[in-house]
């Protein structure tokens, strides 16, 4: 030790570089080599690794991937996509999807931005059990908000039935549900609160001083709104209207339940195609295009949501 320390002295005395030297242990022997970090231990995988790992990935491959395939494969017979394309009962359903998952998007996002802003910066008794109902109604299916509409406006339902007792009629004036605009109402209905949740958050995290602050200089709610809470909702918007142009550009019970026979979107052309006319490569075609849509929205849409930070 002494001979190491003079060693040391004398090379520091020079200006020279001292040496590194091993760490000791209190006997003066060196200590053990340092074990090796996460990051090293990480990039061995062992039998262990893949036994937890090759299962999952063969049931997904098996549940989903194989189904898919055969898809893909029925569909690609021969003249089978220049047949669906040139139709123009694919046209027309592909119009139909579109514009109703658009027109369903738009109202979804004033509806929901109306409403969020409501609950979040409107007291009132019960604000905070809406909130919580909000989280609740997106586990409902979309079959039961059809439903609670041909309730209340079914040709048999609540409004018709005042309508025809008060006046002596015969039939009411509501039919709207089985036309498009009937699909969209109930659309709209269902897939609002997805997108008041995101919305709700953003409102929960908005520094409550801007809005004092622009109160206090004269600035009126409209202007607040337009001016301090919208930029800060602009994500959120963002975010929500990508998820319900993804799911209604998806959705079958909506449109099945309300009857709408001259309503044909993507996903019902698909249940034409396959149960009632037995052309299941015209119908594998239609879930090729539906799903290459939809895959191409949901990208989109993750772009959006990481871009939001939800």
């Amino acid at each position: 030790m002494a001979s190491r320390g003079a060693g040391v002295a004398e090379a520091r005395r020079a200006g020279g570089v001292v040496p590194a030297l091993p760490r000791t242990s209190s006997g003066g022997t060196p200590d053990a080599p340092a074990e090796p970090g996460p990051a090293a231990v990480s990039g061995r995988r062992g039998p262990r690794t893949w036994f937890w790992t090759v299962p999952p990935v063969l049931a997904l491959a098996v549940v989903f991937l194989y189904p898919l395939a055969l898809v893909v494969r029925e569909s690609l017979a021969p003249g089978a996509y220049a047949e669906v394309f040139a139709s123009a009962s694919f046209r027309d359903a592909l119009v139909t999807t579109v514009w109703l998952a658009v027109a369903a998007t738009v109202g979804c996002l004033v509806l929901g931005f109306v409403l969020a802003l409501v609950i979040a910066f409107v007291p009132f008794p019960g604000g905070r059990a809406v909130a919580r109902f909000i989280d609740v109604f997106l586990s409902f299916p979309s079959f039961l908000i059809t439903l609670a509409l041909l309730f209340l406006y079914g040709t048999v339902g609540v409004a018709n039935g005042l309508w025809t007792d008060l006046t002596g009629a015969a039939d009411g004036p509501f039919h709207f549900l089985t036309t498009p605009w009937g699909v969209l109402l109930a659309e709209i209905t269902y897939f609002t609160p997805f997108v008041m949740r995101p919305l709700l958050a953003a409102f929960s995290q908005l520094d409550t001083a801007q809005l004092e602050v622009a109160s206090s200089l004269g600035a009126r709610p409209l202007r607040i709104v337009r001016q301090v809470i919208l930029p800060e909702a602009l994500p959120a918007l963002a975010a929500g209207g990508s998820l319900v142009l993804v799911m209604c550009l998806n959705e079958f019970g909506i449109v099945l339940f309300t009857g709408a026979k001259g309503v044909t979107t993507l996903p019902m052309l698909v249940y034409g195609k396959a149960i009632l006319e037995s052309d299941y490569a015209a119908a594998c075609v239609v879930a090729v295009v539906n799903v290459v849509i939809s895959v191409g929205l949901y990208a989109v849409y993750r772009v959006v949501s990481r871009r939001a930070g939800a």
